[in-house]
């Protein structure tokens, strides 16, 4: 840490005394956040000291500047590297905030990155952006000429910097509000996990009375003003462009004139305008914002209008929170949930269904890119049973609805619903864990049940709870060898954590039958769960601890599923277990953290909380987790706040930046008292959700080789760049029948065997004389599929699939596909490892929306 320069979280930036000693380094800083596109972070001790970037560390730059009576100094960002930095002296990072604060001898400057993730109030926590806030004073009590400079690149509207783009400046009320796009807006055409949005649009909104804006050359805007305080006079003409051919910008000059003692402030909102939000089982859904008829100019307008009211609300429910989190777990837990609070909340995305209610998805980030992870949205919901039960709840639903369709034919819950934002279903079972997400939808059902006093939210899929019921009845004592959340480790049988997932399940089961009046089932159940209980002390005990599997003597694993029984006041396990358990732990510390079980040095954080929540003594809560604390704080990973690495080695990085870190909150539940005072001030009403979208009808215009063979021509040798033009000789190629790929690939129909990394296919189709309004691409791939027509870049997504499914057509290339029209299709898809296939025609899809 550089000399004068002191970093302390959200207990120290409220004020609570001796709490406040605690000094703290987070690896990585929350700045403008909403969802998993726009998730802005600074990874460096000054925010002078990197570019910002997406949580993926792509540049996604944010760039502030000063001049004070003529000096240009930076505030944020690395460049001009020949302007030197305002000396940083500090920084608080709250639940909904990052406040930086910079000083010379002429001048301080508070500058405060909001987002109003206010849990009671979802049309705040809706909002697609955040604030940027400048407060500005002088230092030595003199007048200051006083300048700022501020800008949001282009990079937050592409994937890759090639992509090309266009701009234009709007009017939203007394705000300027600049925006930028892709020239493409293949609107949620594509998906994956190192993937960023290239559709919709980003704004960089300021009052039009105090700011002076451009769009234009990141380089030339910020040498003219760092010169003399100046922008141009209009905007730069040259579009579309690409994002790395001088890197477009959308920029605010403010000029504060003689700043004094009185601080001056400036603001720009920061936001992002996706048009929709998920591919919700072929229904596009609206962001939850733009549910009643929102546009991005009355959102910007509103927010603006808004903001004093919801400053003063986030500070509050700031002060709240970690005063609370200080009372139950100390400075340290209260730091690292203030570090967590946004994470969590900007790895989901917030979609409105046909009837205008919630849906949460979760990302499933630094992993697969899965969404509606059942084992993901486990570890995240403690935060939203405490602070938000309709953010819970709008967790569950798309899960639940899906069990109950038609889609689902399996006794067990499912484990996801695609990639995101693309939710189409897992309907061959996906990846197995079966007890694993039973479990987990039970536990998490009676727990919403419990905040509710009633069942009213779960008793439309009570059938599906009570298959999941009887399936852990039968499987879920003894698990097969299976996969649970900590798949990363691999399969593994007898699995006693997930046995405790399993018992305590049942006994979830048994508390909703009693909330339902069913008294008999609720003893069955509750009776069921106690000797499953007793049995696995008996089959799990190794003497001073419990093994990692029943059959596996002289190992050890954390047990953190055995949290729920306390906190849902279930009483199935006698509560020396989990002491004698914690007493275990302690001696299995590493230098920083508890691992995840004999096997190995991995940890998990989410789960290390949930374990170290099972002490019944505040000294041995915090030695469990103060590990962790203590790699946050040393360690040269420096990412997002880290749910998986290695207890040993403050260096290596892990997954990060996912919606699983809500879990630490996991220790706030079980003060009954508290966990009721904050979940009952959530008034937001919610429900009835609509039912799951039905089926488009699809009708095959070009066909697929699930209706008839067609021969392409084929290489597995990377070809010359015009590939996918229609005047490249393909002649030397090979030609074959669809599909392409190897015998017992899910879905597959394989008629010509490729098994290599890489396959280029072309094929000239020409298209029947009819019009279609829901031209679509229908593919199966396994896996990252791009599809060209006439060498125009016309779809692309990533992952693999399991049957056929629909694509959207980029509109240059939709325009050439018209009746009587002749085309070449150029396709390229890429294989890493298991089954591969490839197969892609064109269908019509009726009442798709």
């Amino acid at each position: 840490m550089k000399t004068g320069f002191l970093i302390s979280l959200a207990v120290a930036a409220i004020g609570l005394g001796q709490a406040s000693a605690q000094i703290f380094r987070p690896p990585s800083v929350p700045l403008v956040t909403f969802d998993p596109y726009l998730s802005i972070w600074t990874a460096a001790d000054h925010l002078t000291d990197r570019a910002t970037q997406h949580w993926t560390a792509r540049p996604h730059s944010l760039v502030s500047l000063i001049r004070v009576d003529g000096v240009a100094y930076r505030l944020m960002g690395l460049e001009p590297e020949s302007v030197s930095p305002l000396p940083q002296t500090g920084l608080q990072v709250t639940p909904t905030r990052s406040i930086y604060d910079f000083a010379n001898d002429k001048v301080h400057v508070t500058l405060t990155f909001m987002r109003p993730a206010l849990p009671d109030d979802l049309d705040a926590m809706a909002l697609p952006l955040s604030y940027i806030t400048w407060q500005v004073s002088s230092a030595d009590g003199q007048n200051h000429k006083v300048e700022l400079y501020d800008s949001t690149s282009s990079q937050l509207v592409v994937n890759k910097n090639s992509e090309k783009v266009a701009w234009a400046r709007e009017t939203a009320g007394k705000l300027t509000a600049l925006k930028v796009g892709t020239v493409e807006q293949n609107v949620l055409g594509s998906s994956g996990d190192d993937h960023r949005i290239n559709w919709g649009y980003a704004y960089a909104a300021a009052a039009s009375a105090q700011a002076k804006s451009a769009l234009g050359a990141d380089k030339a805007l910020l040498d003219g003003f760092a010169a003399d305080g100046s922008l141009p006079v209009t905007d730069d003409p040259r579009m579309p462009r690409a994002v790395n051919d001088e890197q477009p910008v959308l920029a605010f000059v403010f000029d504060l004139g003689q700043v004094a003692a009185k601080p001056v402030t400036r603001q720009v909102i920061v936001a992002y305008d996706e048009i929709y939000a998920i591919k919700y089982f072929g229904r596009k859904l609206l962001p939850y914002w733009r549910r009643h008829g929102a546009t991005a100019a009355s959102m910007l307008e509103k927010a603006a209008r808004d903001y004093p009211k919801l400053a003063r609300r986030c500070e509050k429910f700031d002060q709240q929170l970690t005063a609370d989190a200080t009372k139950i777990g100390g400075a340290q837990y209260a730091q690292m949930c203030a570090l967590a609070y946004r994470q969590c909340a900007c790895a989901c995305g917030l979609a409105a269904d046909a009837n205008q209610q919630p849906l949460f998805f979760t990302k499933e980030n630094t992993s697969n890119g899965d969404i509606a992870t059942v084992d993901v949205f486990f570890p995240m919901d403690p935060q939203w049973l405490l602070f938000s039960p309709a953010l819970a709840k709008a967790t569950l639903v798309p899960i639940l609805s899906y069990a109950a369709s038609w889609h689902w034919k399996f006794p067990n819950a499912p484990h996801d619903l695609g990639t995101y934002p693309i939710a189409r279903g897992t309907d061959d079972g996906g990846e197995g864990m079966p007890v694993e997400e039973s479990g987990n939808m039970l536990i998490l059902c009676d727990a919403v049940a419990q905040i509710d006093g009633n069942t009213r939210f779960v008793d439309p899929w009570w059938p599906q709870l009570t298959q999941w019921a009887k399936y852990l009845e039968q499987y879920g004592l003894d698990p097969e060898n299976q996969l649970c959340t900590d798949d990363f480790m691999g399969k593994l049988a007898h699995n006693s954590n997930l046995s405790v997932k399993a018992i305590l399940g049942l006994a979830a089961y048994g508390d909703l039958c009693q909330r339902r009046g069913d008294t008999a089932g609720a003893a069955r159940y509750a009776q069921m769960a106690k000797a499953d209980a007793a049995h696995w002390m008996q089959a799990a005990a190794d003497g001073d601890h419990y093994r990692l599997a029943f059959d596996q003597p002289g190992t050890w694993s954390q047990k953190y599923n055995l949290v729920w029984d306390r906190i849902l006041g279930l009483n199935v396990f006698p509560p020396e277990v989990a002491q004698t358990e914690v007493a275990y732990y302690k001696t299995k510390l590493q230098p920083y953290g508890l691992p995840l079980d004999s096997r190995k040095h991995l940890t998990k954080t989410d789960w290390t909380f949930w374990s170290a929540t099972l002490a019944h003594h505040q000294a041995d809560f915090g030695t469990l987790i103060s590990p962790v604390y203590d790699y946050l704080n040393q360690t040269t990973a420096r990412s997002p706040f880290v749910d998986l690495y290695e207890t040993d080695d403050v260096h290596k990085d892990g997954m990060h930046a996912r919606p699983v870190i809500g879990g630490v909150f996991i220790k706030m539940l079980t003060d009954r008292a508290l966990w009721m005072q904050w979940a009952h001030a959530d008034k937001n009403k919610v429900g009835p959700w609509a039912p799951l979208p039905e089926p488009p009808k699809i009708q095959e215009v070009i066909p697929t080789a699930q209706a008839r063979p067609a021969l392409w021509r084929y290489t597995t040798q990377k070809p010359a760049g015009d590939w996918s033009q229609p005047q490249f000789d393909a002649s030397a190629w090979q030609e074959g029948p669809a599909s392409f790929g190897t015998a017992g690939t899910p879905g597959a129909v394989v008629r010509t065997r490729w098994d290599t990394g890489d396959i280029w296919l072309r094929r000239q189709i020409t298209l029947p004389d009819k019009p279609y309004t829901g031209l679509q691409f229908y593919v199966d791939h396994d896996e990252d599929v791009e599809i060209y027509v006439n060498g125009l870049p016309a779809c692309q997504d990533a992952g693999f699939t399991t049957s056929y499914v629909t694509l959207d057509i980029q509109p240059a290339a939709r325009a050439l596909l018209k009746p009587n029209a002749t085309v070449t299709l150029a396709v390229h898809c890429h294989q890493t490892e298991g089954g591969q296939n490839i197969d892609v025609g064109l269908a019509n899809i009726v009442d798709s929306e």
